[in-house]
């Protein structure tokens, strides 16, 4: 076999059309060993003999595309000087762009014995391990051209590739769990008709099942548990690992692309999947240990801000080369449109604390790619000072906690969430104006992966995560959730339209709400976990979204599938009511006042009580205060359109009853002669556009306990 020198740079395989280079980093490694798997079961080994700044590398002629391969890593093992080198692990490449295979779990991919974890572990894991593969780089997008949608018209809908696509009826068995299933007509069909923009896809960079969770007979089913940051995960493939999955995933994000859909990742560079010290030996940990982890003052432990074991090093400047070239990478060869980022806090901590303007985010800041697409954050980590809600940069979103919880507090009725609720229904000046950020940087959500469905939020009062073979001890108590009168399944009528009204109610308000909309896969169409608040591995029927079917003989199940209709038809309705109306999806911040130059003496926002007088500091104070009128003002919109016009929309009226009894509300006298009712979550259809009742300044309605009206004036 010929071995030509080849280049240091780019990182990992890289294959021309004659050929192959393969360069790696390691610092700790006295010599490494490229390894060329069989399907046999035997290697070839090539040692990287040149090295350059501590990258070893060298060019294979006639390495073709589909070629697995490995590293072997010689050098210390010395964990009490943080050094873990074994060349008996076949290591995976860090910049691996496809991975073939599972873990066998087994003594054999751990770098220690079990029953001596002091001593080293000189069993070869080739066998049970996974392997890296090298791909075919060329792929025809054709024209394909990214949405670029504003984040002022985004709709982003989170989901899972396989819990979104296993129980389609409407796809073919072979491609349900895949992501040839986003890209197919029925699956892109729903998502337009929703108004949905942007598909937020949970991990698919390559993940690891957890040896504890495969022993339980579970899987990581969520994916936060990365393994390799340039590979789509080979599960979600419908017809091969050998490259396959990469040609798959380019093929859905074109499809999306063509329907106006952005393509969303969310992506863990927090963590990976090797674990604390008692984890196994995959990649990273075996080719240079203290260069990617974060390891305490013994260094034969990890410093753990992600509560996963482990965390990156993240003044590294490999660790950062990583991030940085993964992120690229998906950006210009995978063509997606931005992503958000899982424990984002854990990636502000150089040292110990968390800085903002640490130098990963000084990185994102000037980079010509990344940062121009979408950057979402998770603001917080389970580390000290790790809850960040509204600190992050200003080229930064961020999903907004506050307004979850906020939300949540309001419609199950808790005591002084009022003052609140106004900032987070107006888009959280309180935490995005300071540093320059407009509405537009809150990530607005009721509901995601992380917790209660929209279903089970108004169903269970407590969680039920015994299917996690841990005694229901996992996953979040305080959920701030309400049954509406009895936990989880239950045949009372009453109950059961309640429980509906405040579905509606939430969704209503996530969009009505100032900032960027995210609804999670399902909750459209009320999906369970029954009562399941943690499903992170349950694999299973219990997690994947059940889609609406009408019942052959108009039984329960037919009932329900009518309330997932009904629920369904609602959510569109809202979003395309937001999507209809700037008023809605404003860019900056209300005045509080009348604005300059629009024309209209009144305010572009005013607030009211039931009896349409305007609220007092009192109103605001006082406790059990839970309901109110906004009204919103469209023709005192202050940001121009992208051509600099002036923007005029309808005016609203917005009306919430959140509290346990009916109410009368004025409509108030000086803010607009006639209005029309477009929303009424107190009926089950929500009122279908143009059937509306009309109403007169100083009329009466009456709102029913726990439900939101909202009237329309036009401009």
């Amino acid at each position: 076999m010929q071995v030509w020198p080849g280049e240091a740079y780019p990182l990992g395989a890289t294959y021309d059309g004659a050929g192959t280079n393969f360069a790696v980093f390691t610092e700790a490694a006295d010599r490494v060993e490229l390894c060329l798997l069989h399907d046999d079961g035997s290697e070839t080994a090539v040692e990287l003999r040149e090295s350059d700044a501590f990258v070893r590398h060298a060019y294979v002629p006639g390495v073709m595309p589909g070629q697995r391969y490995g590293f072997r890593a010689h050098g210390p093992y010395a964990p009490e000087h943080g050094r873990r080198c074994n060349s008996a692990k076949l290591l995976l490449d860090p910049y691996a762009k496809a991975i073939s295979g599972a873990i066998r779990w087994g003594e054999e991919v751990y770098g220690y014995h079990f029953d001596r974890p002091e001593q080293r572990n000189d069993l070869d894991s080739a066998p049970h391990t996974m392997s890296s593969v090298v791909v075919n780089p060329y792929f025809d997008w054709g024209d394909d051209r990214r949405p670029r949608t504003e984040y002022h018209h985004t709709v982003i809908y989170e989901a899972h590739v396989k819990g979104l696509t296993m129980r389609h009826p409407g796809l073919p068995e072979e491609l349900r769990g895949t992501y040839a299933a986003l890209a197919h007509p029925a699956v892109i069909e729903h998502l337009t008709e929703l108004g949905v923009t942007a598909l937020e896809l949970m991990p698919v960079h390559q993940f690891v099942n957890d040896h504890r969770l495969v022993d339980m007979g579970l899987n990581n089913y969520w994916g936060y548990n990365t393994i390799g940051f340039f590979a789509p995960h080979n599960a979600y493939a419908s017809w091969g690992d050998r490259g396959q999955q990469v040609l798959e995933f380019k093929s859905a994000v074109r499809a999306l692309h063509e329907a106006g859909i952005e393509v969303i990742l969310d992506v863990v560079y927090n963590h990976t999947a090797e674990g604390n010290h008692l984890g196994p030996t995959l990649s990273f940990r075996g080719l240079d240990n203290a260069q990617y982890y974060r390891l305490t003052d013994d260094p034969r432990y990890y410093m753990d801000t992600t509560g996963t074991g482990n965390s990156l090093l993240m003044r590294s400047p490999h660790v950062l080369q990583l991030i940085m070239d993964s992120l690229r990478y998906w950006v210009t060869e995978m063509h997606v449109d931005g992503f958000r980022f899982d424990l984002a806090a854990t990636l502000a901590r150089q040292f110990h604390e968390v800085d903002r303007l640490s130098s990963f985010f000084d990185l994102v800041q000037q980079d010509p790619v990344v940062s121009q697409v979408k950057l979402i954050a998770e603001p917080w980590d389970v580390g000290e000072g790790g809850y960040q809600v509204g600190n992050f940069p200003p080229l930064w979103t961020e999903w907004n906690g506050k307004y979850r919880d906020t939300v949540r507090d309001l419609w199950r009725g808790e005591p002084r969430t009022l003052a609140e609720f106004a900032s987070r229904l107006t888009g959280s000046s309180d935490l995005y104006q300071d540093d320059g950020r407009r509405p537009l940087a809150s990530i607005n959500f009721v509901t995601c992966h992380d917790g209660f469905t929209l279903h089970d939020l108004v169903s269970y009062n407590d969680k039920h995560n015994h299917a996690n073979g841990e005694d229901n001890r996992d996953g979040e108590s305080h959920n701030r959730s309400w049954n509406c009168g009895a936990e989880g399944e239950t045949d009372d009528p009453a109950v059961l339209e309640l429980r509906a009204r405040q579905m509606r109610n939430f969704i209503a308000t996530l969009m009505l709400s100032q900032g960027v909309p995210m609804i999670s896969h399902g909750d459209e169409f009320a999906r369970t976990q029954r009562g399941n608040n943690n499903a992170y591995c349950q694999d299973s029927e219990l997690a994947w979204v059940a889609w609406p079917q009408d019942g052959a003989d108009g039984s329960d199940d037919g009932a329900a599938a009518g309330l997932s209709r009904e629920l369904l038809a609602f959510t569109r309705a809202m979003v395309w009511l937001r999507r209809d109306h700037p008023v809605f999806r404003r860019r900056r911040f209300f005045h509080g006042r009348p604005v300059e130059g629009t024309h209209d003496d009144l305010s572009d926002i005013a607030w009211f009580t039931p009896q349409g007088t305007e609220m007092t500091q009192r109103d605001w104070d006082r406790t059990q205060a839970s309901a109110l009128t906004v009204f919103l003002n469209g023709n005192a919109i202050s940001e121009p359109g992208s051509r600099g016009e002036r923007i005029a929309d309808d005016s609203f009226l917005l009306m919430f009853n959140a509290s346990p009894k009916t109410l009368d509300f004025v409509v108030p006298i000086n803010h607009g002669r006639q209005w029309q009712v477009v929303v009424d979550t107190a009926r089950a259809d929500g009122v279908p556009p143009g059937t509306g009742a009309k109403v007169q300044a100083g009329d009466r309605l009456t709102l029913v306990d726990r439900s939101l009206t909202v009237l329309q004036r036009p401009v």
